[in-house]
């Protein structure tokens, strides 16, 4: 039986102009890292030729490549969660299909994983984003380390490492919509973090774009922290205490100067106001109940359509 000792998971998606070159890649660093390995790819629906592709890169190496095939698009965590209820090793890395990250930069995270490190991120240098992708990136990373004490020096890149404790603790959380990084460094005894290379895109374009994105960072903070809700409490009580000093204010000035209709407009746009903070509040309660009643369905997270996979090997 093939018994790999580092096992690779990709998510693709739509990514039929870089297979070709990130097979040859990948498996030529792989052969010269000299460890037994495995590669498992996971096509989140794609609509291009990804599929076809895909089963041609198994028939060449058939008892190293395997291919999940979902019945849909799921979404990039969800594909490689599926990659992780599959793998064999005892070191799992993933990365993107989109050759944004160095296949060869793998020894890198391997050296720092057998140093004993459980979790191990890339810090992409030189980073070939479009600008306000790079910002938007450090003001995640800001707002992540405050509000949830998660310290990942670089969240979004995907070239990282884990060791078969980690991913067994996460495939065994079972969450319907979670975040694979920060999820990892959560229950990681020992993570680090290497510096690794970054390329702009092989082809194509990103599938994340800035409401995408506006929507990530939202979702991550509602699966790891409360702070969202807790703000709003603050808020609720500042408001509170505010009017109080304003209805006081307003009755001083009516004893004064008598009534005055000035101020029938500025009580409307106090009231607009206070519905706008009110609305909000209760969109973020909604976000919030909303996972919760994800969880309670328990649907399943994604369907396997079928595994290609040499058939003389047993999981």
């Amino acid at each position: 039986m093939h018994k790999p000792y580092i096992s690779v998971v990709i998510p693709v998606y739509n990514e039929e102009a870089s297979l070709e070159t990130l097979f040859l890649r990948l498996i030529t660093t792989l052969d010269h890292m000299a460890k037994p390995f495995e590669v498992i790819l996971v096509n989140d629906g794609s609509k291009d030729r990804s599929s076809v592709i895909l089963k041609e890169l198994h028939q060449r190496r058939p008892k190293e490549v395997r291919v999940v095939e979902f019945n849909r698009n799921y979404g990039q965590h969800m594909a490689i969660m599926a990659g992780f209820e599959q793998v064999r090793g005892e070191v799992i890395f993933t990365m993107d299909a989109d050759l944004q990250n160095f296949p060869e930069d793998m020894p890198l995270l391997l050296e720092a994983f057998e140093k004993g490190h459980d979790v191990v991120g890339g810090i992409r240098t030189n980073r070939q984003d479009k600008a306000w992708r790079k910002f938007f990136s450090r003001m995640h990373n800001v707002l992540r380390e405050k509000l949830t004490k998660i310290h990942m020096a670089d969240e979004g890149c995907m070239l990282r490492a884990y060791s078969r404790t980690v991913i067994d603790n996460m495939v065994a959380c079972e969450e319907s919509s979670t975040f694979i990084p920060a999820l990892a460094v959560s229950l990681s005894a020992n993570p680090t973090d290497v510096p690794v290379r970054h390329a702009a895109r092989e082809a194509g374009e990103s599938s994340y774009n800035f409401y995408k994105l506006v929507r990530y960072n939202f979702d991550f903070f509602a699966n790891f922290s409360r702070a969202p809700l807790e703000a709003f409490t603050i808020i609720g009580f500042v408001i509170a205490f505010l009017s109080v000093l304003l209805f006081a204010y307003l009755m001083v000035e009516r004893i004064i100067h008598g009534p005055d209709v000035q101020g029938v407009f500025t009580l409307f746009a106090i009231m607009y106001f206070l519905l706008g903070i009110l609305l909000m509040g209760l969109g973020i309660v909604g976000e919030y109940i909303g996972r919760i009643y994800e969880e309670v369905r328990k649907r399943p997270r994604f369907i396997i359509k079928h595994i290609l996979q040499d058939q003389t090997e047993q999981k």
